[in-house]
């Protein structure tokens, strides 16, 4: 054991307490500001390394949430103990491991950590676990913490338990740790000594346009350019730059012509990079950094922090099979993490690329992961552990039952779960692989297809995306990297070294279809045919798809799309990364997306207006029309369905046959209806759109000329309120006709709001009251006609009308039409359809 003289860091307060939580309880929840030492100091205590807290040698392993902060953990653990890296500590992450025999401390990943878990539950060897930074919420960080309590609550109730969070907020992490019966779990907070951090708020002079997917607003990059260059002459001391994502650092990072040494800090950034960052400079740095830098690692030197206030998040569309990261505003929590990293050391300064205003409308803590992912990797973890709807596990917020559901579907195509949602063989040989199961079994299946050595090629390119300057050509990519000599070249041969299992010879197939299918066979609904020549594409889940303007894809026929996303109010998905596919290499790959079906519908030929049966049969690959032929004999129930939907689309009034009888008892019927409601039925478009009234001619009926065919007026009659006995009464509630006084049958107008009795004036001689329909409840209304048919008066009251207003009518009228009878007193005289006799 020894004491490094690095080692007097703020944590060491909190060991002694910590060490005795862990002895009653076996679980700890350990609240440490950044730079405290917890990620280093803590482990080397829980072990026995130091001579500063005695006790016996325990293995730690210490689950971190970036392959980065793994490695730097463990070389700032091993040089704290002067020991060399693989001995006493080491690490491990996928395709890297440098662990030896008397390796105490070991850092790995979470993700690394899950996969041990799954191989042996039991983790032999290991005495106690520290999951680091569980505020960031990483979903395998969550998933981590419920098999180990799972773990300790079956198999190895002295497996020792940390939770390590660089935040205050530690209730929910004791109320796990702790369980239902024991109470929360003990919280240990350990102080730091941050120095003063004052806050420099530097907007934009003018608002930047809110980011799109993952498109930043390059006016406000330039804006962030421009603080840092402010910072540097404002302040002494090195600069960290917090940025969204790879390619914001690259774009600021060439608008920087300073006086300093600027380094870009990301997962993919070289090996050399990232020391480099990580050790103190020789004169002044500019340390452009993601998310990586907030909390797990310790960038020497650092007096001043610049940020964007921008942070990623991934957001995963179930319905199109889409997943991808968007450009978020970071937390408050984030914020403070941010700004902290200027007073590790020192007193510092951030500067806030926003207005103290906005930072009132920023969310307090990031969302959790498990809320925002892709869950397919999720639930094969669970489905593997032994609780495929995750129910059972201590998680700090349960998964959305939609994604939940979209994952299980996506696993029972791959074969990785069976009807029940229980793991089968096939799908822990996926889970083995330590990929996105969509990978997974490209992997698997695509070695006996392709060879070993090319699906292992292939898959290690879509697990970890190479560099976007390589193009959207993933078999151009896939040459230009084995060629390669660069960090991504170097860690894409491990990758293919580790995922190359056995030797399955290389198969004939030419490495262009070889690609294809490959990466067909990972994301299959992402097959995609051009619609025209030049594009765009029709993916098999459905969704149109472009390439990007320029793509040397562009007039490919057939593509197998790697990667693609759907920027914001777009209705498109963008190709960010695929390669060239033929039809037989598609049919082959997404040979659970082939279909044949009868596919009867109603549909308008281009150009044209009528509708009609359109009856075919189909092959499809998923939403991709394959090839079609008429169907001659279709099923019936197909062609009623489509019948049904002609008539919602152009309605009843457009696709039957209105005799002058059947328009008729269709106006008696809606007066009816709104003079007195039911029994009387509502006949209008939307009503009449429902089959039952025309059956049985509408199951007879093959296509538009049957149903033009039948006969309305009859199948009215079916609508007429029978059962009640009210169907009876029709003639006498809405009469087709009406007898006047001079003996005439004159029809009743019903197509107007009120019915209307249209009849020539003599002939109502003697009338002084027309009669009311709907049993009395509605006025007829009378249009009093000239001789030669035209409108004379309009009333509703004949009796008045013959007081009041026929003296003027006959006024007007009886020069004209000397023939007719004009009465001076209309009560009392004959009336009559006859002209007067000639003198």
């Amino acid at each position: 054991m020894v004491l490094n003289p690095g080692l007097e860091l703020p944590v060491r307060t909190a060991v002694p307490a910590l060490g005795r939580a862990l002895d009653e309880r076996g679980v700890a929840v350990l609240a440490a500001p950044p730079g405290t030492g917890k990620t280093t100091l803590v482990p080397l205590a829980l072990a026995g390394l130091l001579d500063a807290f005695p006790g016996p040698v325990r293995r730690v392993l210490v689950a971190e949430p970036r392959r980065l902060a793994v490695r730097a953990a463990a070389r700032r653990m091993a040089w704290l103990l002067g020991s060399e890296l693989g001995g006493t500590v080491g690490y491990s992450i996928r395709g890297d491991r440098r662990t030896g025999p008397g390796t105490v401390v070991e850092v790995v990943t979470t993700g690394v950590l899950l996969q041990r878990l799954q191989r042996d539950q039991e983790l032999p060897g290991v005495d106690v676990v520290i999951l680091d930074e569980c505020h960031e919420r990483h979903l395998d960080a969550d998933t981590a913490l419920a098999f180990l309590l799972d773990v300790r609550a079956a198999l190895r109730p002295e497996l020792r338990l940390v939770c390590a969070s660089a935040t205050s907020d530690t209730e929910a992490w004791a109320a796990l740790l702790g369980g239902p019966d024991e109470g929360p779990a003990p919280v240990i907070e350990a102080h730091g000594t941050s120095h003063a951090v004052d806050v420099i708020w530097a907007p934009p002079a003018r608002l930047a346009r809110p980011a799109q997917g993952t498109r930043t607003d390059p006016a406000l990059l330039e804006h962030v350019a421009a603080t840092v260059r402010r910072a540097l002459s404002e302040h002494p001391g090195d600069v960290l730059c917090f940025l969204p994502g790879v390619g914001e650092i690259a774009r600021v990072a060439a608008r920087l012509d300073v006086d300093a040494e600027v380094l870009q800090l990301h997962g993919q950034a070289p090996q050399a990079v990232q020391d480099a960052a990580l050790t103190p400079g020789n004169g002044r740095r500019v340390i452009l950094a993601t998310s990586v830098a907030e909390s797990s690692l310790t960038v020497p030197g650092v007096r001043i922090v610049v940020d964007s206030g921008l942070a990623r998040e991934p957001r995963t569309d179930h319905a199109r099979g889409l997943a991808g990261l968007v450009t978020v505003r970071s937390s408050l929590a984030a914020g403070r993490q941010r700004a902290g990293r200027a007073g590790r050391e020192a007193p510092g300064v951030v500067y806030r690329c926003w207005s103290e205003a906005e930072d009132a409308l920023a969310v307090r803590f990031p969302t959790p992961e498990i809320a925002l992912a892709d869950l397919t990797a999720f639930a094969l973890q669970a489905a593997c552990w032994g609780d495929p709807d995750a129910r059972g596990l201590a998680l700090p917020d349960p998964p959305p039952g939609g994604a939940m559901a979209a994952a299980r579907q996506t696993l029972a195509a791959l074969g990785a779960v069976d009807a029940d949602g229980r793991a089968t063989e096939r799908g822990r040989r996926i889970a083995r692989a330590g990929l996105h199961p969509r990978l997974g079994r490209a992997l698997l299946d695509g070695a006996a297809l392709v060879g070993s050595r090319r699906a292992a090629e292939l898959v290690a390119l879509l697990s970890e995306e190479p560099p976007r300057a390589l193009g959207d050509d993933l078999l151009a990519v896939l040459r230009a990297v084995r060629a390669g000599r660069d960090g991504y070249a170097a860690r894409w041969r491990e990758e293919v070294r580790r995922l190359r299992a056995g030797d399955t010879p290389q198969t004939a197939l030419p490495d262009t279809a070889a690609a294809g299918l490959v990466v067909a066979l990972a994301h299959p609904e992402r097959i995609a045919r051009a619609r025209t020549a030049e594009g765009p594409y029709l993916m098999a889940s459905g969704t149109a798809a472009e390439a990007t303007p320029g793509s040397a894809l562009a007039g490919a026929p057939w593509l197998a799309v790697a990667v693609a996303d759907r920027p914001a109010g777009s209705p498109s998905a963008r190709i960010r990364r695929a390669v060239a596919l033929d039809e037989e290499t598609a049919r082959l790959a997404g040979a659970s997306l082939l279909t044949e079906r009868e596919e009867v519908r109603w549909a308008v030929p281009p150009g044209g207006r009528r509708g009609e049966v359109a009856a075919r049969r189909v092959e499809t690959l998923g939403a991709i029309e394959l090839a079609s032929a008429t169907l001659t004999s279709p099923d019936r129930a197909l062609v009623r369905e489509a019948l049904l939907d002609g008539l919602a689309r152009e309605g009843a009034d457009a696709l039957l046959t209105w005799s002058q009888a059947a328009v008729a008892l269709r106006e008696r019927l809606a007066f009816l209806h709104r003079a007195l409601g039911a029994p009387w039925p509502d006949v209008g478009e939307a009503a009449l759109a429902q089959p039952d009234w025309l059956e049985p001619e509408l199951s007879r009926a093959r296509r538009r000329a049957d149903l033009e065919r039948i006969g309305v007026a009859s199948a009215l009659q079916r609508l007429l309120p029978w059962t009640t006995g009210e169907a009876g009464r029709l003639d006498e509630l809405a009469p087709e006709r009406i007898t006047v006084p001079s003996g005439s049958r004159v029809r009743v107008d019903y197509s107007g709001e009120r019915p209307v009795l249209a009849v020539k004036l003599q002939e109502l001689f003697g009338w002084q009251a027309a009669p009311a329909l709907a049993g009395g409840r509605v006025p007829l209304t009378v249009h009093l006609l000239s001789p030669a048919g035209r409108p004379a008066a309009v009333t509703g009251d004949l009796a008045t009308f013959w007081r009041e207003g026929y003296r003027a009518v006959r006024a007007d009228l009886r020069g004209r039409y000397p023939r007719h009878p004009w009465p001076e007193d209309p009560g009392a005289a004959q009336p009559t359809r006859h002209l007067n006799p000639r003198k």
